[in-house]
């Protein structure tokens, strides 16, 4: 391995992460697992053997049912209070700091290991905002996945707004003059970056950013159609006098949300279920909700919910379902695809007030957006695109690589 330092491009991700360079004035993305170029931003702590397994390891190990703790989801706990909280996982106690610049180190081991070089220095994608209207969060955020990077080994960190990151990628480098808009809806975050291009470069004119993706509509999905099957919204005996009470929203709000679940498998939780299930009107559906904390599932049921979600926006099927048979034998939930549109409403509320935010920054009427650009896995989902093209009629509508533009971005500016 030679002592060259260059750069390498990593799009860290909320759901899936990927590492580049320039090479022959080309991207070239790593391969960070057989055959694949990107990676899945996860984790399992395997009890048995006392690994760290991350990527599809980790997943894979999380549906064959191994005895062991799985995370994902970690990029939206960046900038808060639990970063720094030292908790015992398997032989030592670490914080998401140290768990985050593990995976960081991976790709950059492995990196090495595809090119034979040495990449002390990294131009790293972040979301336009990591925490909406809250710049002291934020600021706090990229000063954490800072200390990550240096903990996994970079020496020279530095940061590139994604959405920017994925105008390069889309080639606006080789357009002459033009107006496009990029909608990056990834599992975080959604973000927007109005840009211009003349003369071989890219001016952008407005970036902005809100903090909705593809795991907020996993959670929506899965507070509608699976938690009512668990319990939500059932009564409870009143143990202090006459009439019933409605099971708490906050502990099924948690096992909706990717990044909260490992933190429901505690005692207090277990507990908590345990007493509503005794008090329960419909025992039948807190008892899943038991079983689901005795033998961690909630991971299964968020896969199983975005599996379902995927199924249901593709247009192909008139009915779907989201499998629930992890938890109960023949148990499910339906999803048509009105549902979904019903359920995804809201966000397409917010989505399109992101984009005409960013237009309004830079002074520009929807109307002289020439291009619109989708990046990132969740901009698949259809009420997306049927919200920008009826935001921007006029606009020419393009999919990018959608998975890998960011990091394609990113391996082109790195190397300049």
């Amino acid at each position: 391995m030679t002592t060259q330092s260059l750069a390498l491009g990593i799009d860290f991700g909320t759901s899936n992460s990927a590492a580049g360079m320039l090479r022959d004035g080309k991207p070239h993305l790593i391969e960070v697992e057989a055959g694949e170029r990107t990676l899945p931003t996860a984790f399992f702590f395997d009890f048995d053997t006392r690994k760290t397994l991350i990527g599809g390891a980790a997943n894979t190990a999380l549906i064959d049912g191994l005895e062991g703790r799985y995370m994902r989801a970690l990029k939206r706990v960046l900038g808060t209070s639990l970063m720094h909280e030292k908790r015992q996982i398997l032989n030592e106690r670490v914080t998401f700091v140290d768990i985050i610049a593990r995976f960081l180190k991976q790709l950059k081991t492995r990196a090495e290991a595809e090119t034979g070089l040495v990449f002390e220095r990294v131009l790293s994608g972040r979301p336009v905002h990591f925490h909406l209207n809250d710049a002291a969060r934020d600021a706090k955020a990229e000063e954490d996945l800072l200390a990550c990077y240096l903990a996994a080994g970079f020496k020279d960190v530095a940061f590139m707004a994604e959405p920017e990151a994925a105008a390069i990628a889309s080639g606006a480098l080789d357009q002459s003059k033009s107006l496009g808009l990029i909608v990056d809806i990834g599992g975080g975050t959604s973000d927007f970056s109005l840009f211009q291009t003349q003369r071989g470069s890219v001016n952008i004119l407005a970036n902005h950013g809100i903090r909705i993706g593809g795991t907020d509509f996993d959670r929506a999905v899965s507070i509608d159609r699976v938690m009512p099957l668990l319990g939500k919204g059932s009564e409870l005996r009143n143990l202090h006098g006459p009439g019933t009470m409605t099971t708490p929203n906050a502990i099924f709000n948690d096992l909706a949300t990717w990044e909260k679940i490992p933190f429901l498998y505690t005692a207090t939780s277990r507990r908590t279920v345990a007493d509503m299930h005794k008090m329960s009107q419909e025992p039948e559906k807190l008892k899943r909700f038991v079983d689901v904390l005795e033998s961690e599932l909630g991971h299964d049921i968020a896969f199983a919910v975005e599996r379902g979600k995927i199924a249901a926006n593709s247009g192909t099927e008139t009915r779907a379902e989201i499998d629930l048979s992890i938890v109960e034998r023949g148990l499910s939930a339906e999803l048509y695809p009105i549902m979904l549109d019903h359920l995804l409403r809201s966000f397409s509320d917010s989505i399109q007030t992101g984009a005409l935010e960013t237009l309004a920054m830079a002074d520009c009427a929807p109307a002289r957006v020439d291009r619109v650009i989708y990046v990132g896995g969740s901009s698949l989902m259809s009420f997306v695109t049927n919200t920008m093209k009826g935001t921007f009629p006029e606009a020419q509508h393009e999919f990018s690589e959608v998975f890998t533009a960011v990091a394609d971005g990113l391996a082109i500016a790195a190397g300049h």
